[in-house]
């Protein structure tokens, strides 16, 4: 973090010393909520959450080597005392952020951030140090915790934005105001706190909004919503997709037998051919959105396309390919799950499987996705259906309601039993699988994260490692 004092800190989030907390000590480290990731030099934020009350562990975190704990009452140790502790860590970010003086790269969509957050990072590390979201700490909790790993040579900040209410993006955006702002899609995610796609496209815009004049919206000119949002802003429009006419085009888009795409990366600037290391078509749109934003920051249009060529992904359980020993090859998708991302998952299975007699067996064990709203049963029939029409092999679903309307929409579509199964957990998929999987089968494992679904990947890849 840039250094600043405790009273540099005090004044930003408006707090006031207390506990023997000295007003020249400086904080070089990073933010932090979980005492047990506490650094020397850093500081503890004692949050209060549903469970836990970080407050309990304010001496623990100084014990490891926090300077002092942002606090809303008095704990014994070096504090800085505020009215509202989550408040306060944005009001920290915010001073932080402006500070740094970095390039603030803003993402938000429905499906794909995560992945296109880290291929905006891999790009950028190379024209400067640059600094990004872990994962998927995209909220008011993790935001700050991000913006305060700045250090004065960073050149890039990018952080993704996610939303559950309509205002959470502009709340973000002013405390790291963007000079780049990226929206990748509008989808089904959400659809039960927002009503509608158009609800979803209204909170997400709130990104492009928030741009200056001077700013750049990068949007998706494959998605009307989305390149609708060009009327909403101040700032300079670029757009990427397949459409004609984007501005960053891909082209010859073509998937190699495991499911890895290629494409010509066409710009105004120039063209250069793309081989990606990341399995599913749908990559080529976040690879597209990570090219478009390192060109405006400076990047080459031929060293973008060999950076995207050698990026991997940084974020665990998103499409991660492992061939085990015995020959299965399964494929961890059980971070999360909407239909956008399911029906992309669901056709990168059925691309791995491959046809003719060499065809693999495809196995599609799927778990429910949440936050759907009234959309919810229809969404997952919609899901079985498709995983009948791309020929998997065999759905295992996983769960309760949904998961069991999800299995009657491959019935009713045409699988006649064997085709398809309704299991109760994680635990009973397991079993199926050890019972019936054998060398050569492709297992793709999806689902809402609070599902566990990971559980079974992880299960399956652990009888890999004892073969």
């Amino acid at each position: 973090m840039i250094a600043l004092t405790l009273a540099e800190v005090a004044a930003a989030t408006g707090g006031e010393l207390a506990d023997g907390a000295d007003p020249q000590a400086l904080v070089t480290g990073p933010l932090a909520i979980d005492s047990r990731k506490a650094a020397p030099g850093g500081l503890f934020a004692a949050f209060r959450g549903e469970r836990v009350d970080g407050h309990d562990y304010a001496a623990a975190a100084v014990a490891a080597g926090a300077v002092a704990v942002l606090a809303e009452r008095p704990l014994g140790v070096p504090a800085v005392l505020v009215a509202d502790v989550q408040v306060a860590m944005g009001r920290l970010a915010q001073a932080v952020a402006d500070r740094a003086g970095a390039a603030v790269v803003a993402l938000t969509g429905s499906a794909g951030k995560t992945s296109t957050k880290d291929l905006i990072a891999q790009l950028l590390t190379r024209i400067g140090p640059t600094v990004f979201t872990e994962g998927s700490l995209n909220n008011e909790l993790g935001f700050p915790m991000t913006a305060t790993r700045v250090e004065a040579d960073t050149r890039h900040l990018v952080l993704e934005m996610g939303a559950r209410h309509k205002g959470d993006i502009a709340y973000l955006c002013s405390l790291a105001r963007p000079s780049i702002g990226l929206v990748l899609n509008v989808g089904s995610a959400h659809l039960g706190e927002f009503g509608s796609k158009e609800g979803i496209a209204e909170a997400k815009g709130e990104l492009v909004e928030a741009l200056a004049e001077d700013g750049v919206a990068v949007l998706n000119a494959d998605d009307p919503l989305v390149r609708a949002m060009a009327s909403r802003t101040r700032a300079r429009v670029v757009t990427f997709g397949e459409t004609p006419g984007a501005d960053v085009r891909a082209q010859d888009v073509r998937l190699d037998s495991t499911g890895r795409p290629s494409f010509t990366l066409s710009t105004l600037a120039g063209s250069a051919r793309v081989q990606l290391r990341l399995y599913g078509e749908h990559h080529v749109s976040n690879a597209l959105a990570a090219a478009a934003v390192a060109m405006e920051l400076g990047l080459s249009v031929d060293d973008t396309a060999a950076a995207l060529g050698e990026a991997g992904a940084l974020s665990r359980w998103r499409m991660e390919v492992v061939d085990r020993a015995d020959g299965v090859t399964v494929v961890n998708d059980a971070y999360n799950a909407n239909p956008e991302s399911m029906r992309a998952a669901l056709r990168t299975l059925a691309t791995m499987g491959g046809r003719g007699p060499e065809r693999r067996r495809t196995w599609a064990v799927l778990g429910e996705m949440r936050e759907l709203g009234e959309e919810s049963l229809d969404e997952h029939d919609a899901i079985g259906r498709l995983a009948v029409r791309l020929d998997v092999t065999k759905l295992v679903a996983v769960g309760g309601r949904e998961a069991a309307c999800m299995e009657l929409g491959a019935r009713n579509e045409g699988s006649w039993g064997e085709e398809s199964v309704l299991v109760s957990d994680a635990d009973a998929a397991v079993e199926l699988l050890r019972g019936q999987l054998r060398p050569g089968d492709v297992v793709l494992v999806k689902a809402s994260r609070s599902v566990g679904l990971e559980r079974v990947a992880q299960a399956l890849l652990a009888d890999g490692a004892a073969q």
